[in-house]
Parts: C-alpha cells; sequence; structure tokens
C-alpha cells in the first residue's frame, strides 16, 4: 500500500505537473556527486581493487571533463529534439550528471589548481549543496518570491509586485556584501530570509565589515563577539558535516613543496643580505652562496620535523 500511494503521489506531483525532468534531474545531481566523492575516497584511501584515476599517458583527466561532456550532450540534446518528450526526460538525467561532476570541482574552476583535498576545495561542496538546495525549492514548487506568473499581471498589483522583488533583490546583495551567503542566496528563493541577514550584524571579514565598521569600534567588536559565540560554532558544525559527507581536507605537512621554496626563498634573502654583492666576495661567491642556501634549506628541513633533544653541555 505504501508502495502504491508513492507511485499515485509520484504521479499526481511529478509528472502531472510536467515536472519530471527537474526530478530527474536534481535525481542525476545527488547521485553523481554521492558516487564520485565515494570514488575519490576510495582513492584517497588507497583501496586496491578500486580502478583509480584516470591516467592515459600519464595524463590525470579530472572528471570535470567528463562532466562538462554530459552538459554539452544534454544541451545540445534538448535544442536537437526542440524540448519533446521522452527526450527531455533523459536529457535532463544526464544534465543533471554533469552539474553533479562539474560543481563538484567548482574549486578546481575558481582557483585554476587542484585544491580538491584542501580547505580551499570546501568551496566545492558549498556550490554542490547550494544547486541542490535550489534544484529542490523549484521542484517542491518554490519559486522566487512564492510569486506565480501571471498571478498578478494587471494594475496595482504589477507594480507593487515589482516594488517587492526589487526591494528583496536589494536585501539579498546587502547580505552577500555582510558575508552571509547561503541567507542571501536562500532568500532569493524564500521571502523574507534575506532581510534577516540584511538586518544583522555583518560578519567580521566580509567587504561591508571592512567599509562600514573600520570607523565604529563598538560594532566591530559586537561583530567579532558575536562571530566568536554563534559563527565559530556553526562552523565547526558546518566542518564536521562536510567532514562526514567530503571528507577531511589534508593538513600540509612540514616537508610539503610550498614549505620548501618559501625556505629557499628565504635562504636566498638572507645569503644575498649577509653576504654582499658576488663581486665583493670573489670569484668563488656564487658556488659558496648556492652552497649556504643548500646548507641553509636542509638545517630547516631538519628543524621541520626533526625532534630537538635536550642541549649537552661541554664538561
Amino acid at each position: 500500500m505504501q508502495i502504491a500511494g508513492l507511485v499515485e503521489g509520484y504521479r499526481e506531483h511529478i509528472v502531472a505537473a510536467h515536472k519530471q525532468p527537474l526530478f530527474l534531474l536534481l535525481v542525476g545531481f545527488i547521485t553523481s556527486f554521492v558516487l564520485i566523492r565515494v570514488s575519490v575516497r576510495m582513492i584517497r584511501a588507497q583501496v586496491r581493487w578500486w580502478p583509480g584515476n584516470i591516467t592515459p599517458g600519464g595524463l590525470h583527466i579530472h572528471h570535470m571533463v567528463f562532466g562538462v561532456g554530459f552538459l554539452l550532450v544534454a544541451g545540445i540534446g534538448v535544442f536537437a529534439t526542440n524540448g519533446g518528450h521522452p527526450w527531455i526526460d533523459w536529457f535532463g538525467l544526464i544534465f543533471g550528471i554533469g552539474c553533479g561532476l562539474v560543481l563538484d570541482e567548482f574549486a578546481l574552476i575558481l582557483h585554476l589548481e587542484d585544491v580538491y583535498w584542501s580547505a580551499q576545495g570546501r568551496k566545492s561542496v558549498d556550490a554542490v549543496i547550494l544547486g541542490i538546495l535550489l534544484t529542490a525549492l523549484l521542484l517542491t514548487g518554490y519559486v522566487p518570491l512564492g510569486v506565480v506568473p501571471g498571478q498578478s499581471d494587471a494594475g496595482s498589483g504589477r507594480w507593487g509586485l515589482v516594488v517587492v522583488i526589487s526591494i528583496n533583490a536589494l536585501m539579498s546583495v546587502v547580505a552577500l556584501f555582510k558575508g552571509k551567503l547561503w541567507t542571501g542566496l536562500l532568500g532569493i528563493m524564500v521571502p523574507g530570509l534575506s532581510w534577516i541577514g540584511a538586518i544583522r550584524l555583518a560578519r567580521p571579514s566580509s567587504p561591508w565589515a571592512r567599509w562600514r565598521y573600520a570607523e565604529r569600534p563598538r560594532r566591530r567588536a559586537r561583530a567579532l563577539r558575536r562571530e566568536h559565540l554563534l559563527h565559530a560554532r556553526a562552523d565547526r558544525a558546518r566542518t564536521w558535516v562536510f567532514d562526514l559527507i567530503a571528507g577531511a581536507p589534508d593538513k600540509v605537512p612540514a616537508h610539503h613543496a610550498a614549505t620548501h621554496r618559501m625556505a629557499e626563498a628565504m635562504a636566498a634573502r638572507a645569503t644575498a643580505h649577509l653576504g654582499g654583492t658576488p663581486a665583493a666576495r670573489g670569484e668563488q661567491a656564487p658556488e659558496r652562496g648556492a652552497d649556504q642556501r643548500r646548507r641553509t634549506v636542509q638545517a630547516g628541513r631538519a628543524r621541520s620535523y626533526r625532534p630537538r633533544g635536550p642541549r649537552r653541555r661541554n664538561p
């Protein structure tokens, strides 16, 4: 009976309401994101029986490339078939799969660098969750401001609708400038949500705080206290949830390549400052300088991850 009720509800609320392409898009979106996250976590754990990365000729092909292919096939297919049934349902599913694969590497597109397992890679999870929420809101019947097209088309109702949409859009922009990303974006769909984010204090690291709180120390102090008490806890909870969903980011070790480059640059500056010009040091100065930089970098690496024992006193 429950299965029959679900089937009947699906036919009534999805098929009869012409929302099946959007529903299949959401299914493909969620499914592709979950499967690709399972795959990359298996690869990260170095599971032997898992296929692993696709590296023809040593070139690592990111799954974003396949996502772009899915998006192109779905978009071109809809235009080629004029959006007719049942093609639009299949293309909706393919488009959702492409969305999941591309947005899972949104941070790579944003930074133009492979930051998948770093802290910057969390932007991909934000983009995926936001996309899923907006699609789900559209599927459940929410439209921006809850307005149904054609409901208020004449007279004062049309101008009132324009005013409300304009004010809500302004509040969403203010909320985004105040660092309330989720409140500002979801406030476009849910009436009144962005108004709350626009009225409340801005986050200390937001553009609004840099512009408006620089000459208001009391308001900035209140924003810092609220960030410490409220947002810090919320960020820790969000980090825990994201670690559960997508895996914890890597911690940069002391012998990381970026650490080596920084140590070498510092050693070069120190050598140039202490040794003077090459002419003042003679002909062998470049070799001595290079050898000195090498010893400095090696000493820095040794201090980075070798425990320092107790000092011995000379008798």
